[in-house]
């Protein structure tokens, strides 16, 4: 045996120690992008786009002429901002020269010169990180100036942008989540003038429309564009035209007045947020307690034919199947429709939402007089709920409570009708679990519950969250892993390991205490010289002992709309636009070829998809994101995981769990109950990490329920590994929060994290976020606690070495690198290093 060296230099191939986002300068000037790619960019778009009303005006006639208003027409809002936007497109379209270029309009000549112009000498201000603008500036327009275009245009189209991003919420102000004064006067002059007036919404989010209401039918059609990438404006074009319909469904509920969403009063809390709501969330609440209140229902869109939808159910004792038949019944445009199916599990003990959305899929496009047969299946198990109080009886288990379940399929979640009810005659456990996650006695608060009154009706009512029970400490002591017997390096490479000459414990065992610490952080900076210029970080093989074991540089980049590096890469249509589809198989397809384009770009991780949960419609990342459901969530996730992974390359699905806010959400606390946790904020990445198995998933900066989610052993292990199986790597989110475990005092920081199997801190340096400097003394915090009673332990290291090692073995696009080393390390060619103790 031989006491442990001294604590190391923190590992690193080059760079400087400070705290800054990648530079994204462009180093590579290559501007090709595949055209399969672009095209589906430009379809995705198009079928993203959701349609909330139309008089007839749209499509826009061929040979007809269009007035074009808003600035936002030239200084188009491609996608939200941060790191899920920031993207060195090689180009981007703008809605005007996208109208110009599909030729089947004639757009105003005088007023596009004139707003032309104005542009150009009053070029938007573009911020800078997390000070972006969230809208522009609108041109003034005289009144005189709208009744000219009126008398040359048969329309005006009037495009609205909206953006925010990566710690930058939305507002409750003019210009953000409302429309300002200017835009205001623009809509009563065009109204006044124009018989048809049409609006464009270039939003990430979901912003006021309350204002549709007080216009009426002066406005003759609203279009949702949401943010479509590089080819957006161009999709834009397409829908406005005819040349494509519009394809989208709402994956939000879009309420009348921002106090009317049940998150509204514990949004934007600085230190916590109670998720007071619990489970009823978006069309969950509003469909219980509140329909009201909606302007335009979950799952609504409109097309440009009419689709009938006839529908038919099935029950078994084990599943649902409902038979659906869409018909185009219009006489000139194509269209396709989505089934949506869903239940109302009967109240119980538990309480229950009026609908929950349990199967969706999408027609093919029909013709005129085409018709398509859909068969959706949905699983009983499926329809449980998670009983945190032990109300039924069944504590921290799944159930199916008693009563009668009502079945409904239709093209939103106010418009489904009746297809079939079954009953449940004795309460069913289906899946008995443990506790976790629970929120501490002195953190509970009052949760929303179902409640009726004398005539039945459902009344919003209170209760005290059920708080945490089990131990943490009995948890974490009972699944103590035996370390692998150390042994001087015998010039095993991860190579050998590949070609089966050699185990990973063989390869493990051998390796340094420096070695083993390294594996499990990044190469500290942003921007690794291991890695394609403008990474994001890199992990695996940063030092040089690792890669001449054959360990390779495993390189990650943004994002959830492109590549982030400093070289062209193709900008993809924005979470919500994608998830607005409802189209699986299309963002599978779109996802695959942004991995072959990962593997030009000589990138490993995408840290894609980002897939928390639209809580609240001020999140700044909401645009990066998919719904306010997590079915929808989950399997437009599972999409975009699979097909990225097509190409040999990993996903990393983001932000594990409950990023709701941006707002101080380095260090805001997310209390919620172990139900909602488990039933609307955890089950898309179930649904996920279950359906496409992603290689990688990343931690969210918050803390939930008092801990933060790199630390949070019962989030990453109990749940995450145990009950789910999950075997891939976890990373942190860039530069966490430090701390020390509660339950054992010589495990802190890195320690704590290895401890809940987060695999790899990103970048991998600590920093003092006050001075943004690197604090190289932090980094000694897994080697010091090794060393002390009570630490953490060399099995639970090498657990860490040993996942990391096999995301490596696990992607085709490092196959290569790997390989070239087997046999590539004779034994006795590195210096022989003392074996550490165990």
């Amino acid at each position: 045996m031989t006491s442990l060296p001294d604590s190391p230099t923190p590992p690193l191939s080059a760079g400087e120690h400070e705290l800054a986002q990648a530079s994204t300068t462009l180093v590579d000037t290559d501007t090709f992008v595949d055209p399969e790619l672009a095209a589906l960019c430009r379809e995705s778009a198009a079928d993203g786009a959701v349609l909330l009303r139309n008089d007839g005006t749209l499509p826009l006639r061929d040979g007809s002429r269009v007035a074009l208003f808003g600035r936002v027409q030239i200084d188009y809002f491609a996608v939200g901002y941060g790191s899920g936007g920031d993207v060195n497109a090689p180009y981007s379209w703008n809605l005007l020269d996208a109208l110009r270029d599909v030729g089947r309009v004639t757009v105003d000549t005088e007023l596009a010169e004139t707003y032309t112009r104005w542009s150009e000498q009053n070029p938007p201000d573009e911020g800078t990180w997390a000070n972006w603008p969230r809208f522009f500036e609108e041109m003034p327009l005289e009144r005189a100036a709208v009744a000219a275009a009126a008398t040359r245009a048969d329309a005006a189209v009037v495009v609205i942008g909206r953006a925010a991003g990566e710690a930058r919420e939305n507002t409750l102000t003019k210009g953000s989540y409302y429309l300002t004064d200017a835009e205001r006067e623009l809509l009563d002059t065009i109204t006044a003038e124009f018989t048809h007036t049409v609006v464009v919404l270039d939003c990430g989010n979901v912003i006021d429309l309350a204002w549709l209401e007080e216009y009426g039918e002066k406005i003759s059609a609203v279009l949702y564009a949401w943010q479509g990438g590089m080819e957006g404006a161009r999709a834009i074009a397409d829908v406005l035209t005819g040349v494509r319909v519009p394809g989208g469904r709402l994956t939000d509920t879009i309420a009348r007045h921002y106090a009317d969403y049940p998150s509204a009063p514990n949004f934007g809390g600085l230190e916590h947020n109670d998720y007071a709501e619990d489970i009823y969330v978006g069309y969950r609440y509003f469909e219980t307690f509140a329909p009201h209140a909606v302007l335009f229902p979950f799952g609504f869109g409109l097309g440009y034919t009419t689709l009938d939808l006839t529908a038919t159910a099935d029950v078994s004792s084990d599943e649902i199947t409902v038979t659906a038949h869409v018909a185009n019944t219009g006489i000139e445009h194509p269209g396709a429709e989505i089934v949506q199916v869903y239940v109302q599990a009967p109240d119980g003990l538990l309480g229950k939402p009026a609908r929950a959305l349990a199967a969706f899929a999408k027609s093919r496009r029909l013709a005129p007089g085409e018709s398509d047969e859909l068969c959706l299946t949905v699983p009983i198990t499926s329809l449980a709920s998670y009983d945190d109080s032990g109300v039924t009886g069944h504590r921290s288990a799944y159930v199916l409570e008693t009563g009668t379940y009502t079945v409904f399929a239709g093209t939103d979640v106010r418009s489904a009708t009746q297809v079939a009810t079954f009953t449940v005659d004795e309460l069913r456990v289906v899946e008995q679990l443990t506790e976790a996650c629970a929120p501490t006695a002195q953190d509970q608060f009052q949760r929303m519950t179902l409640t009726r009154d004398d005539a039945g009706r459902p009344v919003v009512g209170w209760e005290a969250v059920p708080s945490r029970e089990v131990s943490r400490r009995e948890r974490v002591l009972a699944r103590q892993v035996p370390a692998v017997e150390p042994t001087l390096d015998r010039g095993i490479t991860l190579g050998d390991v590949a070609r089966g000459d050699a185990t990973l414990d063989e390869l493990v065992a051998q390796l340094s205490l420096a070695d083993l610490d390294a594996l499990t952080r990044g190469d500290i900076v942003m921007d690794s010289p291991l890695g394609a210029p403008g990474n994001a970080g890199v992990f695996g093989g940063i030092t040089e002992s690792l890669r001449a074991h054959g360990v390779p540089a495993v390189t990650t980049t943004d994002g959830p709309s492109g590549i982030r590096i400093a070289a062209y890469a193709s900008l993809l249509p924005c979470g919500a636009a994608l998830a607005s589809t409802w189209d699986a198989p299309l963002v599978r397809r779109l996802a695959a070829t942004h991995g072959a384009e990962m593997v030009r770009k000589g990138t490993h991780v995408l840290l894609s998809p980002g897939m928390n949960i639209h809580r609240d419609p001020l999140c700044g990342r909401n645009f990066e994101y998919f719904s306010e459901d997590p079915l929808v969530t989950g399997l437009i996730a599972a999409a975009v995981v699979a097909g990225v992974q097509e190409a040999g390359v990993a996903a990393c699905p983001k932000h594990f769990a409950c990023n709701n806010q941006e707002t101080n959400r380095n260090l805001n606390d997310s209390r919620v109950s172990e139900r909602a946790l488990r039933e609307i904020y955890l089950r898309g990445f179930q649904i996920c990490l279950t359906q496409a198995r992603p290689h990688t998933l990343m931690t969210s900066y918050n803390k939930i329920n008092g801990v933060w989610s790199h630390y949070n052993d019962e989030l990453c292990t109990t749940i995450l590994r145990d009950e789910w199986g999950f075997e891939g790597t976890v990373i942190t989110d860039w530069w966490m929060q430090r701390a020390a475990d509660p339950d054992f005092t010589a495990v802190t920081d890195d320690a704590y994290r290895v401890r809940a199997q987060v695999d790899v801190f990103m970048p991998g340096g600590w920093v003092d976020h006050a001075t943004g400097t690197f604090d190289p003394a932090a980094t000694t915090s897994l080697l010091d606690s090794l060393a002390r009673p009570d630490g953490i332990t060399l099995g639970e290291i090498q657990r860490t070495a040993r996942t990391v090692l096999r995301l490596a073995l696990a992607l085709p696009v490092l196959s290569e690198t790997i390989g070239a080393s087997a046999r590539g390390v004779e034994q006795g060619s590195i210096p022989v290093e003392e074996p550490p103790v165990a």
